[in-house]
């Protein structure tokens, strides 16, 4: 499960810090950056974020208003951190409903120790492990752990699976984008693939190489940001094979 967060700071710097610090943990997703509580409170009506992290500077009391503003229009808020470069508004926080408070400059344990409280506290959804192909009165069902793939053939995309059967949906490959689990990636305007089923990705070439048949699907400049994001997922734990 990704968690999407929001950032209220008006320090660039900062913010970036933190980004780069979260993307360390993995499952954390920023969808947007406010530099004040009027663009926070708008940020967070419009994307609702599941984590906002407030850095509380100078205007930590206008930013425990929005909170108390905040109340008016969720019935349930997000998660909220504060962070700070002292303890002097600690207090406040934690009165305000804050989840926690992190000092700067950020300790390691104490941040990790946070997340995995939080994430006790919002756990991960089970991901449907079926998908539904209808039509008209016919209903097949795939599990989406046996698709390598998905491939567009002209208004309709083919499912290749893993046992090598084919399934056509008579559907645009865009269709099916976002109603796949979260490991299912574009990586072409023609395919989508199952990135547990990735052995290899070569830049040079531009192509994933797949684990059961070997074969190699190309990916696009237009995706290429999905790629990054798949090399930096699938390599954590990454050992140089250079002298």
């Amino acid at each position: 499960m990704e968690y999407n967060y929001t950032i209220i700071d008006s320090d660039a710097t900062s913010n970036l810090q933190l980004q780069h610090y979260l993307e360390e943990y993995g499952d954390f997703t920023c969808t947007s950056i406010a530099k004040d509580s009027s663009e926070g409170i708008n940020s967070i009506l419009k994307f609702s974020p599941q984590i906002v992290f407030i850095n509380l500077n100078e205007k930590a009391q206008e930013y425990f208003q929005m909170v108390m503003e905040l109340h008016q229009y969720l019935t349930s808020l997000p998660i909220i951190i504060g962070i700070s470069k002292g303890k002097h508004h600690a207090y406040d926080a934690i009165k305000n409903g804050f989840f926690d408070y992190w000092l700067m400059p950020y300790n390691e344990f104490d941040i990790r120790k946070s997340l995995l409280r939080l994430k006790k506290q919002i756990p991960a959804e089970q991901e449907p492990q079926t998908l539904c192909l209808s039509s008209y009165r016919d209903f097949q069902y795939l599990d989406t752990d046996e698709i390598l793939y998905l491939k567009a053939d002209n208004n309709a995309t083919e499912f290749i699976m893993k046992d090598g059967t084919i399934n056509n949906a008579y559907k645009t490959l865009k269709t099916f984008e976002n109603q796949l689990p979260k490991n299912f990636v574009r990586i072409h305007q023609s395919y989508i693939v199952n990135t547990d089923c990735i052995s290899r990705i070569s830049y040079g070439k531009a192509i994933c190489t797949l684990k059961h048949s070997k074969q190699q699907l190309p990916f696009s400049k237009s995706y290429r940001k999905n790629i990054d994001n798949l090399k930096q997922l699938l390599s954590k734990n990454t050992i140089s094979t250079l002298n």
